[in-house]
């Protein structure tokens, strides 16, 4: 039964992991730790397999153990990121170029929301679950999940960068489409 359950997770992991890291990359700002935050949740999901694998979706468990890792990461030791507000000069405007902009935009962003914000953020607007499946997975009230994310989405409308980058001269009245467009 062992050896079963060990084949489960490591389909899991083989399966979801590209995604699980992209979610933590959205939640850390960086790529290094993105993937320790990922390994640092899947560790803790192989220990509970088990119980893992017989919830209804095992994907939302451990996502919610990667927010709580990121979470514990926070409160064990404060470290501000500090990422630049634009990218290096670049020779030419290419479509990847672009892309990048609008990544480095966003990701500055985001790094400047309180976790739990940024945490709602992407869970709500980036991984697209609904208001209910970020409660569940934060373990917070769907009215906390409103609040964080209205307070967030105000917060990115005011960044200088995402705006350019969506195509606004600057912050505009709250229409969340718009920032959704740029957050996604």
């Amino acid at each position: 039964m062992q050896a079963e359950l060990e084949a489960q997770f490591h389909d899991f992991v083989r399966a979801r992991w590209s995604h699980l890291v992209r979610t933590a990359y959205l939640l850390t700002g960086d790529a290094h730790h993105a993937e320790d935050l990922t390994q640092t949740a899947l560790a803790k999901a192989y220990r509970s397999w088990r119980r893992v694998s017989r919830s209804d979706n095992p994907e939302a468990y451990v996502r919610r153990m990667l927010v709580s890792c990121n979470s514990d990461r926070f409160r064990k030791r404060r470290v501000r990121e500090s990422l630049t507000d634009a990218p290096p000069e670049t020779a030419g405007r290419d479509e990847a170029v672009s892309w990048a902009d609008e990544r480095s935009a966003l990701l500055g962003a985001l790094a400047q929301l309180p976790p739990k914000q940024r945490a709602v953020v992407v869970l709500r607007y980036w991984e697209d679950l609904s208001e209910g499946e970020v409660a569940d997975t934060l373990g917070c009230s769907q009215g906390t999940v409103k609040s964080q994310a209205s307070k967030g989405l105000a917060k990115l409308r005011t960044y200088p960068g995402l705006a350019q980058v969506v195509g606004r001269p600057g912050p505009e009245p709250s229409h969340t489409s718009h920032v959704r467009e740029g957050v996604r």
